[in-house]
């Protein structure tokens, strides 16, 4: 896959397997279920992420991981490019991007709420001790994410609130 080509040595597969519903059979091989997962997120990348990237002065690791926290963040597809812009904008200004998700991803579960010692646990995932992004994606993003990430909504904030309201 020409695009695992633009990702620095020693990087997984987190993040490029796009998340969908494949039809696998009982014989398929892992290659085999991988080779799919890879070839619909190649799909996606070029045709809606690839393009975008210079003028989004990302790169393809940088838009994949800001597209999972976009992912593990927003609940409804709707909000996706705001919350991309509040990331862009604090990434802008270098100002933390102080995601629960990132901590939520280095303590592997996904607590309500995060207490102060969770926000600062060293690590370089944690983005309320770190200013920028993490060093890789904490989760495989859909289509939506993927594409709020090189899209974001042209709004200055610094902040949002989910409500959980669907």
């Amino acid at each position: 896959f020409e695009f695992l080509k633009e990702l620095e040595e020693g990087h997984t597969l987190e993040g490029y397997l796009f998340p969908s519903t494949y039809e696998v059979y009982k014989i398929s091989k892992e290659e085999d279920i991988i080779s799919k997962m890879l070839t619909q997120f190649e799909e996606i990348y070029n045709n809606e992420i690839r393009d975008r990237l210079k003028e989004m002065k990302l790169d393809l690791n940088e838009a994949v991981t800001l597209a999972s926290i976009i992912e593990r963040e927003g609940k409804l597809d709707e909000e996706r490019p705001i919350i991309s812009a509040v990331f862009h904008n604090r990434l802008n200004i270098g100002m933390k991007l102080q995601s629960c998700a990132t901590v939520q991803y280095i303590l592997g579960e996904r607590k309500e709420v995060l207490s102060t010692a969770d926000t600062k646990i060293p690590s370089p995932y944690n983005t309320y001790i770190n200013i920028g992004l993490p060093p890789a994606p904490i989760a495989s993003p859909g289509k939506v994410s993927l594409i709020a990430a090189v899209k974001p909504e042209d709004v200055d904030y610094l902040f949002f609130v989910l409500t959980g309201e669907d």
